[in-house]
């Protein structure tokens, strides 16, 4: 089977789907691996590495998508200005795309993969179970993103973080504040810690306050109960009367921080509006938010995603693809994450689509020129597509 991986064409992205130490790997198991020339070279990947661990390096992408059997990416396919078309078109009928798509969010992308009749299957719609945990995109994404975040923080606060004891005097640690304790949260939380800032963190989920804790983080908010996540351990939404009073909390633990930190999501996609103008109103001047639901709209009411931003001095930052600005190591994760997934239905020289598995049920948007994920299915009978 030939599976490919193109340079990644999205603008800021500097990720590879496979590095060569997957590449080894999945050439032993049998596949026959192609990678476009150049893919690897913003992650600080050769060519010549890539040739060295097994994979066939091509020039053009013309040469990548003809006879593509698996294609894998980082980001969703698009135009390909070398290719003169959308990469779905350039893509064999019947063969087997692997990204993460955020399918409920590209309708339009979703509709013409199952017009060519491509088999689909989007890395961040893996469901969160044991069994998949090697494959978990979101959590190996997030975990850099929510290192970055404070780095950037810091970057940006004109104060130290530690608390520094000096011939001038003591200085005193900065506030952190963040919200949401999933994979991002934790890690902004730890990273914040080692950095020596004072950290408290909130959640609508009862399960992380140990982990809150146990990372030196006093955990504050107001608790729902186990109705706060749904199966897939994701929170979801919550009455009006929970949001009323988790509001009055984030205003003032935002007043008091010098840096506010949001990851929030509902359903993993959707970021809910936590953070109002009159919030940002009351911070002080030099502080600093950095919005990692962004890519959801934002947490905050003044984000603008992509862009960074000032209000009565305090700045807001709304990046939308921080694990780029690592590529090393989000590509090394990432095409970790692919292997495990690859390796996991590969069988008998070939990739395995048993659609009657857990993983590949969820995980499958279109197959045979139909849109088989319920919730995509039923956003784009909702947009009338």
């Amino acid at each position: 089977m030939r599976v490919v991986v193109p340079r990644e064409t999205a603008p800021g992205e500097r990720r590879v789907a496979l590095v060569p130490e997957s590449v080894k790997k999945l050439t032993k198991a049998g596949m026959r691996i192609a990678v476009q020339a150049g893919a690897g070279l913003e992650s600080q990947v050769t060519d010549r590495e890539y040739e060295e661990a097994g994979a066939e390096v091509l020039q053009g992408a013309s040469a990548v998508f003809q006879g593509a059997e698996v294609l894998l990416r980082v980001q969703p396919p698009g135009p390909n200005p070398e290719l003169g078309l959308h990469e779905v078109d350039a893509l064999p009928a019947g063969a087997v795309l692997v990204a993460p798509l955020l399918p409920t969010r590209n309708l339009e992308l979703i509709r013409r993969l199952a017009d060519r009749g491509v088999t689909a299957i989007s890395m961040d719609a893996i469901p969160r179970i044991s069994r998949a945990q090697a494959m978990d995109v979101l959590s190996s994404m997030a975990s850099i993103a929510g290192y970055k975040a404070v780095l950037k923080a810091a970057e940006a606060l004109p104060r130290y973080f530690p608390m520094l004891m000096t011939a001038a005097g003591t200085v005193l640690p900065a506030k952190v504040f963040v919200i949401g304790a999933g994979v991002a949260g934790l890690q902004a939380i730890a990273t914040a810690r080692r950095l020596g800032a004072v950290v408290e963190a909130t959640d609508t989920r009862p399960a992380v306050r140990t982990e809150i804790e146990s990372l030196g983080a006093k955990f504050v908010g107001i608790e729902a109960g186990e109705a706060a996540q749904d199966a897939g351990g994701y929170a979801k939404e919550l009455s009006q009367d929970f949001y009323r009073r988790q509001a009055e909390l984030i205003g003032q633990r935002c007043a008091a921080a010098d840096v506010v930190i949001t990851t929030a999501l509902i359903g993993g996609v959707t970021a809910p509006r936590l953070i109002t103008a009159e919030m940002v109103g009351r911070m002080r001047s030099g502080s600093v938010i950095v919005d990692l639901a962004a890519p959801g709209g934002g947490n905050c009411e003044l984000t603008r995603p992509g862009e960074t931003t000032e209000h009565q001095g305090v700045k807001i930052l709304a990046p939308l693809n921080l694990p780029s600005e690592l590529a090393f190591h989000g590509s090394l994760l990432y095409s970790r994450n692919l292997l495990a997934f690859l390796l996991a239905f590969w069988k008998e020289g070939r990739f395995h689509l048993d659609l009657e598995d857990e993983i590949l049920r969820q995980a499958t948007i279109t197959h045979e020129g139909r849109v088989l994920h319920e919730a995509t299915r039923k956003a784009l009978e909702g947009a009338g597509r």
